[in-house]
């Protein structure tokens, strides 16, 4: 989860002839027993004790909450050695690793750019450079058959040099010559991370320059000489969720402790984070996002010199800024706006727009213009402003469309650009001070391709393209829809062979995420066609509620308490997919991270006979604890509040795959995936499970890399081996033995 905007079905499904490939419906019931049962597995008193103290939401296993405790590391060691030897003893698992790294490490991949002073910046990480290089190239060189790279920064030589396990995690430069740069690294890959100036002219960071330590806060330029930052340095400016609240304005040359306070929140927020808006003709406002919840801010505009006051901006709590287009302010809204004063209300999911510099010099609302209203099955992608064109991919039922904005008089016009047919459209970076604009499209059978956006914004020129990294033969796309309890249609996407699913059904991954307002839309996996498709497997994606695909009302729907309709939409598509002949319950898969591993450790409590195996990486599991371990608090208003709400902590109780493990159910095989270093999601979620199931006796595997943060991979051949790992274990459950 990023700061972006992050009653169970009693009916067993009924299993059509063709999913028992001819055999008595009944017989379903009887396969699906043997697939997860075995032999009667006996359960220590200590082990049921544990499972009841668990149930009773007494306070055990707060051993696992020491992020490098002994008694924690001990135990990850432990099942990691159990795990490695199990999964990497396989044969497969160093085919799936050799094939996994060959496309991470390939340079054959797209040198995705962004654009500063007509310059492209790219940063790249193969197999000689596994910490990465930061570079540099021309327009022409880029749309060239042999780009020239000019590398500025060998973050591989760094780490070395430096002694730290450096992960990039971006730079922000100075316009308009962009010579000075903040760099922001990370040791380990975890959230928190080290801020430093660098000169472009020297190549090297400034000597006395802008140094913030280790700090989950931001920075922004005001001039050369000046910054605003947010640190959380000092534990008093802290939230409960571990972000600063606190704005600062610090000169060169004085020490950060002396930097002056221009605005502060307070300690219940999310956090506060600078920021800077620039026009095309270099007019700049600086902001201060004053997170109140996950998904509702206030906007404060900060003065640039050292006098004047915040200026709270009269936008609506749920509101994300998309663009400075021109004068204009482009942001969306994600609920109904109706403006003081106004007799007009906006409808949740329009993008619309006001004169920034009227705002600025009144502080009172501006005329509102109207961009763009979706209807109820489409949903706002991403956006880019170049110097004449605002871009926006435009969703229609999970298929993404590109159009151009312009703006004549008080009045948006738009037109389509045309993209290829059934693919999902990003975009990929827009110059706001020339038309400079590049977009990628790709399906789960279409390698991505990168174009070039003409000047005029009629035309897309293709500039790079992903090689066919596995065999399409036979492959098809389908996209289906399942019907939820509650008569909702869900839609899905089915990656398959229909000839061989017509002879049988098949192992079948389905991957899910359904929250935070996050969209999963057709994306192109060479590592996942390669290491499963090309192995006979079946992919499936699920559009569950809780995304964004339909905009903000279809993340809504599944808030707090109402969040059994998520879980409720992935069990529907799982019944659907045993229904249609896709699949068995003993073939299917069901995979999913941080939320994600959430929802699949809920399929793994409600309806462990639906699934043959559950794969939860970096997973929120404990409910009635995740608000208490790191960035968990700003997630209440996704999740609920367990501490103030009766009625959310009875909810969440219900849920929580953790206080909802029955010793004497029998559940599919488990492999549970997190990082010591993931300073997100507490790495103790996975940790409590992993130590509840083994003293069960239950099929689990649990594997802790010990850096890599939230992602649970700090470098390519770290995230090669989890992906072998991960499909090592799928073909252990669901091919072997389910021919």
């Amino acid at each position: 989860m990023g700061h972006s905007r992050l009653t169970i079905s009693c009916a067993i499904a009924a299993i059509s002839l063709a999913a028992c490939d001819g055999a008595p419906a009944g017989d379903a019931d009887v396969m699906l027993t043997a697939a997860h049962a075995g032999e009667p597995r006996e359960v220590s008193d200590e082990a049921r004790a544990l499972n009841a103290a668990i149930q009773a939401e007494e306070e055990h296993l707060l051993w696992t909450e020491e992020v490098e405790g002994d008694e924690a590391l001990a135990f990850a060691t432990a099942q990691n050695e159990r795990s490695l030897a199990r999964l990497q003893s396989d044969p497969r698992y160093q085919q799936l690793y050799d094939a996994a790294l060959e496309i991470l490490e390939s340079d054959a991949r797209i040198p995705y750019v962004g654009v500063r002073g007509g310059e492209l910046w790219n940063f790249w990480r193969d197999a000689n450079n596994t910490h990465g290089l930061w570079r540099r190239t021309t327009l022409d060189s880029y749309m060239s058959d042999a780009t020239e790279w000019d590398i500025v920064l060998d973050v591989d030589a760094l780490a070395e040099a430096e002694g730290k396990n450096w992960v990039w995690r971006g730079s922000n430069c100075l316009s308009p010559d962009y010579r000075l740069c903040l760099i922001t690294l990370s040791d380990g890959g975890s959230d928190a991370a080290h801020i430093r100036e660098w000169d472009m002219e020297t190549r090297s960071f400034v000597e006395d320059g802008f140094v913030i330590p280790e700090t989950k806060g931001s920075a922004s330029w005001i001039d050369e000489d000046t910054l605003l930052i947010a640190t959380a340095l000092d534990p008093e400016e802290v939230t409960t969720s571990g972000y600063p609240f606190v704005v600062k304005r610090w000169t060169r040359g004085t020490p950060i402790e002396e930097a002056e306070t221009v605005f502060s929140g307070a300690a219940g927020d999310v956090g506060v984070w600078p920021s800077r808006f620039q026009q095309a003709d270099g007019t700049f406002y600086l902001l201060a996002t004053q997170a109140e919840t996950f998904f509702e801010s206030v906007y404060w505009l900060l003065p640039d010199n050292a006098q004047g006051e915040p200026i709270a901006l009269p936008l609506p709590r749920k509101v994300s800024p998309r663009a400075l287009f021109g004068d204009q302010l482009v942001f969306s809204i994600e609920e109904d706006w109706t403006p003081e004063g106004s007799a007009t209300t906006y409808p949740q999911g329009a993008v619309l727009s006001l004169s920034m510099s009227e705002l600025a010099a009144s502080g009172e609302l501006p005329a509102i213009e109207t961009v763009f209203v979706p209807n109820e099955r489409q949903s706002v992608g991403g956006t880019g402003a170049t110097a004449n064109h605002l871009f926006m991919v435009i969703n229609d039922n999970v298929v993404g469309s590109l159009w151009a904005f312009t703006r004549e008089g008080s009045s948006w016009q738009r037109r389509q650009i045309e993209t290829p047919v059934n693919t999902s459209i990003s975009i990929v970076t827009a110059d706001d001070q020339s038309d400079l604009a590049f977009v990628t499209a790709q399906g789960y059978l279409t390698p991505d391709t990168l174009y070039a956006v003409s000047e005029d914004a009629t035309e897309l020129t293709p500039a790079r393209s992903l090689p066919d990294w596995f065999d399409t033969t036979g492959l098809a796309v389908e996209q289906r829809e399942a019907v939820s309890r509650d008569g909702t249609r869900v839609p899905y996407f089915v990656v398959h062979n229909p000839s061989a699913t017509i002879s049988g059904p098949q192992p079948t991954l389905l991957y899910a995420y359904g929250g935070f307002q996050v969209s999963l839309n057709p994306s192109y996996s060479g590592t996942m066609g390669r290491l499963w498709l090309e192995n006979g497997g079946v992919y499936v994606l699920a559009n569950i509620r809780g995304g964004g695909e339909f905009g903000p009302a279809w993340h809504q729907a599944g808030l707090t308490t109402n969040r059994q309709r998520i879980f409720d939409d992935l069990i529907a598509v799982s019944e659907a997919l045993v229904e249609d002949g896709i699949t068995t319950p003993a073939q299917l898969g069901v995979m999913g991270g941080s939320n994600g591993g959430l929802l699949t450790g809920v399929m793994y409590t409600q309806r462990p006979d639906l699934f043959g195996a559950v794969i939860s990486q970096v997973p929120l599991l404990d409910m009635m604890r995740f608000h208490t371990m790191l960035a968990g608090a700003s997630w209440q208003a996704e999740y609920g509040f367990p501490d103030e709400n009766p009625e959310e902590r009875a909810f969440l109780r219900s849920i929580s795959p953790l206080h909802n493990v029955d010793a004497d159910t029998h559940y599919p095989p488990l492999f549970l995936l997190t990082s010591t270093k993931d300073d997100r999601v507490h790495p103790a979620h996975a940790r409590k499970l992993a130590y509840l199931t083994d003293q069960l006796g239950l099929d689990m595997l649990y594997y802790e890399n010990m850096a890599g943060g939230h992602s649970a991979a700090a470098n390519l051949r770290e995230t090669a081996n989890r992906l072998a790992l991960e499909y090592t274990f799928l073909m252990q459950t669901l091919m072997d033995g389910n021919e």
